[in-house]
């Protein structure tokens, strides 16, 4: 697939109001480092608030080996997001539902290997959720501006059930700790 594609349907989703006004070059770019930051062998991922694409499209897109689910509670959203999977001929492997990410009983199969979020919620909502979605050795991906401190104290995050596993530009990985 061509980039210009899905920079074209990233651009489409944004000018209907699904990616607010930011630079889209820029956060294509910050959504690779999510593809980028998935462990290898990664099967199954799930996208946390996938708004209007951005990173799940883009991982989808990066990383064709891969299942995708991406939640977004909001219903003009999740048609946007479906006029991307469609759009990118992605309806194979990528599949969008409408609902609160809080209530995905009926939707997975099973624990899935990674969970990806940006700009989703605060880390003491965001953490506990992903632990209840992720295998024993499922990785979590969320942003934080590269200058912050994380969000947590170890103790926090080990009160979770996750260690810090790196970065990837800007994109942090907590892997779960068992």
């Amino acid at each position: 697939m061509a980039d210009d594609d899905l920079r074209r349907i990233l651009a489409e989703i944004q000018r209907r109001g699904g990616i607010g006004p930011v630079d889209l070059d820029a956060a294509i770019t910050h959504a690779e480092a999510y593809a980028i930051a998935l462990p290898e062998g990664c099967a199954t991922v799930v996208d946390l608030g996938s708004g209007g694409g951005l990173p799940g499209v883009v991982i989808a897109v990066r990383r064709p080996e891969v299942r995708m689910l991406l939640v977004e509670r909001r219903a003009t959203r999740a048609d946007l997001l479906r006029y991307a999977v469609r759009a990118l001929h992605l309806v194979d492997r990528v599949e969008v539902t409408e609902r609160d990410a809080r209530d995905l009983s009926g939707v997975l199969d099973g624990p899935v290997d990674a969970v990806t979020a940006r700009s989703f919620a605060a880390p003491e909502v965001l953490i506990p959720l992903a632990a209840t979605l992720l295998g024993p050795d499922g990785v979590l991906l969320l942003s934080d501006p590269p200058d912050r401190a994380p969000r947590w104290t170890p103790e926090q995050l080990l009160s979770w059930g996750f260690a810090e596993d790196g970065r990837v530009e800007g994109v942090r990985r907590l892997r779960r700790s068992t």
